[in-house]
């Protein structure tokens, strides 16, 4: 019998099994050690051979950044950043402005052939290297990192004049509690020239001088209504990813009622 040999016997059996060392390696086969886990075989009240005795690793754990609570908050999430105020209010007011019919038939051209592969390029590749826009372009081409960087620059600007139609909507939320409404009846002559509607957006929400040369004072009313929606902005991010999905939820499904 060679040398760091033992001899065991089968639990239900008489038969000898001979075990070495050199035995029990030769029946290894290759692998890579430094991806492999641990496991072992059945347990007391186990019911699961060959299950892991490390557990999986965590995504948050590899680099402490916070992951999503399940796929439909993300898809949630992604249809609110694609499907915002500009699908809803801005692009027919373009679309009627362009041509009507006429301007559709580019816009779809481009959007097939160059938005929604670069969309779900940009997706596949984020989620799978657990990057941002920029980090996903250098990744995918050191030199194209200047679209990702164009991509932050464009959702800043946007998010800057998001935030401002949001505070008008604050704005009107609140005025909406009056009654009879601000904006239903003639209140001074000037109406008598537009409507009473009119009236009360130039001069009661946005409160426009009449020439460029006077820049008027601070509108507080607008002031006041911006900064509560950018408390809600900060709030939102402050508290992360998970309650990011779960306010475009809500969001979708009244705007989809709305709708």
């Amino acid at each position: 019998m060679p040398k760091n040999t033992k001899v065991t016997q089968r639990e239900h059996s008489n038969e000898p099994v001979t075990e070495s060392v050199a035995d029990l390696l030769s029946l290894e086969h290759p692998m890579d050690y430094k991806s492999s886990q641990m496991s072992m075989g059945l347990s007391p009240g186990s019911t699961a051979p060959g299950k892991a005795l490390l557990p999986s690793p965590d995504p948050d754990a590899e680099d402490g950044r916070p992951a999503w609570n399940n796929k439909l908050e993300y898809i949630l999430a992604q249809v609110g950043f694609s499907v915002g105020l500009g699908n809803v209010w801005r692009f027919p007011y373009l679309c009627q402005k362009n041509g009507g019919g006429a301007y559709l038939v580019p816009y779809f051209i481009l959007l097939l052939l160059i938005g929604i592969p670069l969309f779900f390029l940009e997706l596949a590749v984020g989620q799978r290297i657990r990057r941002g826009s920029i980090g996903v372009w250098n990744y995918v081409y050191p030199r194209l990192g200047g679209i990702g960087v164009s991509s932050l620059m464009v959702c800043g600007f946007v998010g800057l004049y998001y935030n401002v139609i949001i505070g008008w909507s604050i704005f009107y939320f609140f005025q909406s509690f009056q009654y009879p409404l601000p904006w239903a009846e003639f209140v001074v002559p000037e109406c008598e020239k537009s409507s009473a509607t009119t009236y009360f957006w130039y001069r009661q929400t946005l409160n426009i001088t009449s020439t460029i040369d006077d820049t008027g004072g601070l509108n507080w009313k607008m002031t006041l209504s911006l900064l509560v929606a950018w408390i809600l902005v900060c709030l939102a991010v402050i508290k992360g990813i998970q309650s990011s999905g779960k306010v475009r939820a809500s969001k979708r499904q009244r705007l989809t009622l709305c709708i």
